[in-house]
């Protein structure tokens, strides 16, 4: 176990971090902020799902959801339908816009990293992305369980930062 001075380190650290998580934040263009590409991240990684399941992988409250999800929605980046299953629920999409606006996303985001880390060595984002993923998955983060058989789109698709 890593010693107390360690871990205060990693505190400031973590404080610290909050001005990357802002430049990137920063360069979302004004009609898609950060919790609303995050709700296109998710459904582009993980494909259509209840409102319940968006809400709990995004670790948010349901209102917060709701906001997010009828913003893209009034932008035709996202639709919502009758769960077959249960009438009552939405089964929530990305529309052909709505992947045309994150695979956006995903170049502006990829372009700022790429820009930002260039002069780091390919182990050392290769390492750096193992920790943050292990660092989640300590805090009991569901974006980390493992997903039985991902499908071509989600063994492809990146997600950006402000998720």
């Amino acid at each position: 176990m890593a010693e107390s001075a360690q871990y205060e380190e990693l505190v400031r650290q973590f404080s610290a971090f909050g001005a990357v998580k802002r430049e990137m934040n920063r360069l979302m263009p004004s009609d898609c902020p950060s919790g609303s590409a995050a709700v296109l991240t998710v459904l582009g990684r993980d494909g259509d799902m209840r409102m319940s399941r968006l809400t709990e992988l995004l670790s948010v409250d349901m209102s917060v959801t709701s906001r997010h999800v009828a913003h893209l929605a009034e932008r035709g980046w996202i639709e919502r339908s009758p769960d077959p299953a249960d009438k009552r629920s939405r089964i929530l999409r990305l529309t052909p816009a709505g992947r045309t606006r994150l695979d956006e996303l995903f170049r502006l985001t990829t372009q700022l990293l790429a820009e930002r880390l260039c002069d780091w060595s390919d182990e050392e984002v290769g390492r750096l992305t193992q920790l943050m993923a292990r660092l989640r998955s300590s805090f009991g983060d569901p974006r980390t369980v493992p997903r039985q058989a991902p499908s071509a789109l989600e063994q492809t698709t990146r997600t950006p930062a402000s998720t």
